[in-house]
């Protein structure tokens, strides 16, 4: 052991990334040399913009220390973005790769194309699927609910910043030694210490550790929310679809996150103090952990798709122009997916030797969930029967949604079926399935609600154009990407290989290749839109709140929603509330009187949780103790110096309040409400013409 060990661990010069490009050049050292660079580059841009424009102070001022849930609802989904950005250029790799590899080596390694395809996965479920819907829960569902906050606002952030260390610490395996080439399900004995006794697989756990315990506590957080914050009568059963959903989901994140830290606390303490939970020649069993996991792992895949499946229940009534079909079957059937999600998850090892009897109970099970969506399904269609569709980009998705995802629903029932799964299990047949369910209806139901609340959260729309540009990118490049991936499947293509020495894969390699390009190009446009939306804002602006003729409480606001949300805290009568107050004429009338707001104050607790979490979790990957001790007892340093902090709130003045609710009540009465016809040309200023 070198004296540089007690500062620097196992971290070495030969750790850095650029010194294998240089001491032994491929074209996978420079792909792996080059992305480290992007990263690298692209922080040192992020430094000298923030330094350039001065907005170092407003962004910990403003945003960092806020305890705001918009503003962390926001930061959330700007995560999730660069999340995607990277989980996406992976994914166009792995599939020219796989493209070229027929009968040839390809240019990735076999080590890098693991890494690509473990990193690949750990991103869109845990650091770009799970900051987006949480982000855009924080967002609306406090709105929704007639509430000023969240019921713990400094915990919602301390959330967002161990989400936000998880997230960091993948982004710099990229610079600094590799990521592990496990999977993003990391199954030992391949991931434990005598397979693997790199740095990846310990990147891999402390970045999932610290994302689900961020989870977690998002998850107790939206549960007491809702149940403690809801507005004056707003019964469980008025609540909106959205926030049935989230409801659903946050119970779910309480419970099922809890097996995954079991898991991943379990794998470290093989790893690190030679414990034998998963060594099966030293007592232990692989099988704890993969029960352990997908106890965790199929409940997460409704965690993703019951957000977006509240999305689309806003989404579709009100560019339908109608009421939501089937109130009560939506929300019976969210609760009865979310209770069958748990009953479920032997079905993702239907191949590993358990008995053909239990095989058949998890396989009956498996098709019985896909009942209650069913309901939904034919709830969506029926809201739309008959409506006046009006296509933005937000329907489009919502739309496409429907077509696409029951098409992964049928597969999804062929693989319920333990003899098919045995056959296809390790398939690209799979991979498929998995993204058939997952980008329409995880990803474009997040997609969705950034196009229909985006105006909601920043005061104008985003570009139209552009966003039909990305849906049809998008869309056709999703299918051209994944449907070839059915039939290799049948075939006999093997998911997770690098190389191919069956000729007859190769046409269907290249078009899958293509469609990855072509769903690269529709996330470009997404950026694209971003940038010609802030550059044409003027244009495009909403400020009376109201752009889509929306139905939920959370638009009987100013766009963007002042800090403390509503002036007085709005009485419900009836489910979609805000509708019918427009209906009967109480929309945007003054209250009888105005009082005091009491909001949390601005905290330094939550970034420096998560400095200190980021710290505690490289060190530990390095074995860098130093910076391990320094880590935590900077945690908790900065936990107990809270507790003596005994101010944590101010107070809006009720003359501030009146001030600013009669400015936009003023606002609304001089904006002329538009038809629906025009919704998305200049003269939409956020004043929709009732049309129910």
């Amino acid at each position: 052991m070198s004296d540089w060990y007690w500062i620097f661990g196992n971290l070495k010069w030969n750790s850095l990334v650029f010194f294998h490009a240089f001491e032994s050049p491929s074209a996978s050292e420079e792909i792996a040399a080059g992305a480290a660079l992007m990263v690298i580059l692209g922080g040192l841009w992020l430094v000298w913009l923030l330094t350039v424009k001065g907005w170092w102070r407003p962004l910990w001022r403003d945003w960092l220390t806020s305890p705001d849930h918009k503003k962390i609802g926001i930061m959330y989904v700007v995560v999730a973005l660069v999340m995607l950005a990277r989980a996406v250029a992976e994914a166009v790799v792995m599939r020219l790769q796989q493209a070229v590899a027929v009968n040839d080596p390809g240019f990735l390694s076999a080590d890098h194309f693991g890494q690509l395809f473990s990193t690949h996965g750990t991103i869109m479920i845990f650091f770009m699927a799970m900051p987006f819907l949480t982000g855009v829960i924080n967002y609306v569902m406090p709105q929704q609910i007639g509430a000023r906050d969240v019921s713990f606002p400094v915990m919602n952030a301390v959330s967002l910043a161990l989400t936000t260390a998880g997230a960091v610490l993948v982004m710099v395996s990229l610079v600094f030694g590799q990521f592990e080439t496990g999977g993003w399900t990391a199954y030992p004995p391949y991931t434990g210490i005598r397979f693997s006794p790199g740095e990846g697989v310990d990147y891999w756990i402390w970045a999932v550790s610290l994302s689900s315990i961020g989870t977690t506590l998002s998850g107790i957080n939206f549960a007491v929310t809702i149940y403690k914050e809801r507005a004056p009568g707003m019964t469980l059963m008025r609540m909106p679809l959205f926030t049935w959903t989230t409801l659903c989901t946050a119970i779910l994140m309480i419970f099922a996150m809890i097996p995954l830290t079991a898991a991943t606390a379990m794998l470290a303490l093989d790893r690190y103090a030679g414990f034998h939970f998963f060594t099966t020649d030293k007592g232990g069993d692989m099988m704890n952990y993969a029960n352990l996991f997908w106890l965790f792992g199929h409940p997460e895949v409704y965690i993703l798709i019951l957000p977006a499946f509240g999305v689309f229940s806003e989404v579709i009534p009100v560019f339908s122009g109608k009421r939501l079909y089937g109130y009560t079957s939506l929300v019976w059937a969210t609760m009865a997916i979310a209770v069958l999600s748990f009953t479920v998850w032997l079905h993702h090892f239907f191949t590993m030797g358990q008995s053909a009897n239990l095989n058949a109970v998890f396989g009956f099970a498996t098709m019985t969930i896909g009942v209650p969506t069913g309901v939904k399904v034919y709830d969506w269609m029926l809201t739309m029967y008959r409506g006046r569709l009006r296509f933005t980009t937000a329907m489009l998705f919502s739309v496409m949604f429907l077509v696409t995802f029951v098409v992964g629903g049928i597969t999804g029932v062929m693989l319920a079926n333990p003899t098919v799964d045995f056959a296809t299990h390790n398939t690209l047949f799979l991979v498929a399935h998995f993204h058939n369910m997952l980008i329409p209806g995880l990803l474009f139901g997040m997609i969705a609600a950034m196009q229909f609340w985006f105006p909601k959260a920043f005061g104008f729309r985003l570009d139209e154009r552009w966003g039909k540009i990305s849906f049809w990118c998008w869309s056709i490049g999703f299918y051209v990407a994944f449907m070839p991936l059915y039939a290799l499947g049948l075939m006999g293509a093997m998911r997770r290989s690098f190389e191919w020495y069956q000729p007859e894969f190769l046409p269907y390699l290249v078009v899958a290749a293509g469609g990855a390009l072509l769903i690269l190009c529709g996330l470009i446009a997404l950026f694209v839109q971003l940038w010609v939306s802030v550059k044409h804002r003027d244009q495009l602006r909403v400020p009376a709140g109201d752009p889509w003729d929306a139905h939920s409480l959370e638009w009987m606001s100013a766009a963007p929603a002042p800090e403390w949300n509503f002036a007085v805290i709005p009485e419900v009568h009836g489910r979609e509330a805000f509708l019918e107050a427009k209906r009967d004429g109480t929309a945007y009338l003054p209250p009888e009187r105005y009082e005091d707001i009491h909001l949390p104050a601005h905290s330094a607790m939550a970034p420096l949780i998560g400095v200190g979490a980021l710290a505690l979790g490289f060190g530990l990957t390095w074995h860098i103790w130093w910076m391990v001790a320094a880590g935590f007892i900077g945690i908790w340093a900065v936990v107990i110096a809270r507790s003596f902090v005994t101010d944590t709130g101010h107070v809006i003045p009720a003359d501030v309040v009146q001030r600013e609710h009669e400015r936009w009540l003023e606002l609304v009465r001089n904006t002329p409400a538009v038809d629906r016809g025009v919704e998305q040309q200049s003269e939409n200023l956020g004043h929709a013409e009732a049309v129910i």
